[in-house]
């Protein structure tokens, strides 16, 4: 019995469109972790970048459970002494929800070339409408 493994050159990218609006962040993050290295295939292989293209809407109607909004902070350092900065998750999620998004998916994501190359197939838009129709982006349902 052989296995049979994935080749770079031989991988097929598709899209996927992931809409974000009413569903937890860290699930979505799940989904669109898992698309972008390429688990749901058959020919998955944890040494070849196979995954494929994914593109989140509605990234500012994420919703976070619990009392995340008021208890999670993100954080970023300047490099200067005392330069910690940090904001609350209900800040970041009024202002920039693209990047909280972009964050929970980066942390799944192996920290390696896969994963760099991986988020570069990452797609985020805050609001419905996206630029990537061309492609003919699939419906991923959560």
């Amino acid at each position: 019995m052989s296995t049979t493994l994935a080749k770079k050159e031989t991988v097929e990218r598709k899209w996927y469109v992931i809409d974000a609006a009413g569903k937890p962040l860290g699930r979505t993050a799940v989904v669109a972790a898992n698309l972008l290295r390429g688990k749901h295939k058959v020919d998955f292989t944890p040494n070849v970048d196979c995954g494929d293209y994914v593109i989140i809407i509605n990234t500012d109607k994420a919703v976070l459970t619990g009392n995340k909004l008021e208890q999670k902070n993100y954080y970023r350092v300047s490099g200067w002494i005392g330069g910690l900065k940090e904001t609350k998750a209900r800040i970041m999620m009024e202002k920039r929800s693209d990047y909280a998004v972009e964050h929970a998916v980066k942390g799944m994501l192996p920290k390696n070339s896969i994963g760099r190359n991986a988020m570069t197939r990452l797609h985020l838009y805050k609001g419905a409408e996206h630029n990537h129709a061309a492609q003919k982006p699939e419906a991923w349902t959560l």
